[in-house]
């Protein structure tokens, strides 16, 4: 399936930002390259998580693996450009699906294990997808009699659990017949999700090209190395998981060492006893690992570099990992929509500036040490004009070969999406830092991140808004140290004198099918939600008043 347009592929190509080589090539030159080297391990708690042992694959056996999976898929009747559904942990068969339905011509659509009835009926809904592969049990609940309790109302007819798949991948595989099966740089290699303004999830399907150019520049500016071993602490469906740590560990043919979900003392063991090179943490990780109790006993030498993410990190972290283990902190902006920019030791030296100092790629007259090359980008306030200025504040917009073609499906979404020049507008205000650098400012787009995880205002209030004490309803973010943000829901009941509880409207949703991680955590109670004169929410004030509640509840 290719998406993107013949004269952008033309551009991109004659630039040499694109060209013929697909992850599944990636994938033969390391099987010829280092067939016995470890390529996979799984989490040391895989027993609880999922009921099956914890093993390790090599390259070969992961090649052999997806050969034997990508026959039974086509065997069972997956097309060409087929949709996939995903939904399973940090496991060796996850890394393994990506690679075998993409050889088998279609398309892997990860999904966040969290999700759940309510989620997967608009993916299988959008995609029309018909195949669904999750585990009957992960942390004691069974995805595949959730996938398979909604089959009548959707197009999904072939379950394939984790139990299945892994037997499948000791099979025979019929490499001719696979060969007969064409896969295009060009064509979508992922199909991941996203959370923003829209009640629902918007897919984000990026090319080989696209991964292979924004996961190979992310590769290059965090040191990355010939066998390199990676950890991988997020979940691997969406950017985080996939571009910084699935495309960068085929693009080093290293070895992935899993992890999920969050176990802090499990993270320190692998940090510290693994000889990991390179993972991502989220600021407030960083912050914990530097306050240990027992921080002066960490043996992080064995790490040379660190991601960060989801929100500003702190300049106490990148200093004390520096001063104690040498270790560079990497600042990383970017969405599922393909957009990143990266503020490393290259481009901003100084560890004081990395907190909010990006560089302004593709900016006339600034010359990146990193080489970054092909991105495009620009600020753009209320009234339509570019932010030159220092101190300015407008919308960064994002044009680049590692950018998706559109959101899936969704020509009403992409007309709103994109500038006439072919800018993806992000939703996110920056703020001109100085003449090569931006920073992040504030969100444009109504939403919240808790954990690393969008969640959509407005789908929480849209459900929360069908509760039968409810009269009006909005949501919004109040700080957390340790998941960045949490949903505090502003309710007014249809009875004062007996408004429901937080209890009572988690367990309402959760009867809806949503997400646990989408459960408010805080409950509002106001006479009215403000609105300006025109009706729309002062979420500004709301997010003021929520605040100001917690920090009197303590």
């Amino acid at each position: 399936m290719i998406l993107h347009s013949s004269a952008l592929i033309e551009e991109y190509t004659r630039a040499g930002h694109w060209g013929r080589r697909t992850l599944l090539d990636r994938l033969r030159e390391n099987l010829a390259h280092c067939p016995d080297r470890t390529a996979v391990v799984d989490p040391p708690d895989r027993p609880d998580l999922v009921g099956s042992p914890s093993r390790s694959v090599t390259w070969a056996e992961l090649g052999r693996a997806a050969e034997a999976v990508a026959t039974a898929l086509v065997d069972r009747g997956l097309r060409e450009d087929e949709v996939v559904v995903l939904q399973l942990p940090n496991v060796w068969e996850l890394v393994m699906l990506y690679l075998a339905v993409a050889r088998a011509g279609g398309i892997p659509s990860p999904l966040p294990v969290q999700w759940r009835r309510h989620e997967l009926k608009d993916v299988a809904a959008a995609t029309g997808a018909r195949f669904y592969i999750g585990g009957e049990q992960f942390k004691g609940f069974d995805h595949q009699a959730m996938a398979r309790g909604i089959a009548g109302e959707t197009r999904l007819e072939t379950f394939l659990s984790l139990d299945e798949v892994s037997a499948l991948a000791t099979g025979e595989a019929d490499t001719d017949r696979l060969d007969g099966i064409p896969v295009d740089a060009n064509d979508i290699f992922t199909l991941c999700w996203t959370s923003g303004t829209e009640a629902g999830p918007k897919g984000c399907p990026l090319s080989h090209n696209n991964w292979l150019f924004g996961s190979g520049n992310l590769t290059r500016l965090m040191r990355l190395e010939d066998g390199d071993r990676l950890l991988c602490a997020a979940p691997m469906v969406n950017m985080t998981g996939v571009g910084v740590l699935l495309v960068p560990w085929m693009l080093c043919a290293g070895t992935l060492l899993m992890h999920h979900p969050l176990n802090m003392q499990l993270l320190l063991r692998q940090l510290t006893t693994e000889n990991v090179q390179f993972t991502i943490l989220v600021p407030a990780l960083l912050n914990m690992i530097g306050k240990h109790p027992d921080v002066d006993a960490l043996d992080l030498s064995s790490v040379r570099t660190i991601c960060t993410g989801s929100a500003p990190p702190s300049a106490w972290s990148l200093q004390e990992f520096k001063r104690r283990w040498d270790i560079e902190i990497n600042n990383l902006w970017g969405q599922n929509e393909g957009t990143s920019l990266i503020g490393g030791p290259q481009d901003v030296p100084d560890l004081e500036r990395r907190v909010d100092h990006l560089p302004w790629w593709g900016r006339a007259g600034c010359d990146w040490p990193s080489g970054i090359e092909g991105v495009q980008v620009k600020l753009v306030d209320g009234e339509g004009r570019e932010c030159r200025e220092p101190g300015d504040v407008g919308e960064l917009a994002y044009r680049g070969p590692n950018l998706f073609p559109g959101y899936y499906g969704r020509d009403d979404l992409n007309a709103r999406a994109f500038d006439a020049e072919g800018y993806y507008c992000t939703g996110d205000l920056f703020r001109v830092m100085d003449a090569c650098h931006v920073g992040f400012f504030d969100r444009k787009k109504d939403i919240i991140i808790r954990g690393g995880f969008n969640i959509s205002a407005a789908e929480v209030e849209n459900l929360a808004l069908s509760h039968p004490g409810i009269a009006d309803a909005a949501a919004v973010a109040v700080p957390d140290e340790t998941m960045g943000e949490r949903v505090c829901l502003c309710i007014v009941a249809r009875d004062p004198a007996n408004p429901p509880a937080l209890a009572d409207v988690t367990g309402f949703l959760r009867e809806q099918g949503i997400a646990t991680y989408k459960l408010p955590e805080a409950l509002l109670r106001l006479e009215e939600i403000p609105r300006n004169p025109v009706g729309k929410v002062l979420k500004k004030d709301l997010r003021q008043r929520a605040r100001d509640e917690a920090a009197r509840n303590g």
